[in-house]
């Protein structure tokens, strides 16, 4: 998949070594600033169960 991509990408090897770095820290950057943050909303990361008495 990702030598697929990198096949795609236009221009010279520095340019889609370039263009590569840019996409990932894109995607990065996406997961973030916008998913990571709307799914910690959805899960119930405070109903620990570690430590509790019976």
């Amino acid at each position: 998949m990702y030598g697929r991509l990198f096949r795609r990408l236009p221009g010279p090897m520095w340019l889609r070594i370039a263009l590569s770095t840019l996409l990932l820290a894109v995607a990065v950057l996406l997961l973030m600033q916008v998913v990571f943050p709307w799914m910690d909303e959805l899960l119930p990361t405070n109903e620990s169960v570690v430590g509790a008495q019976i």
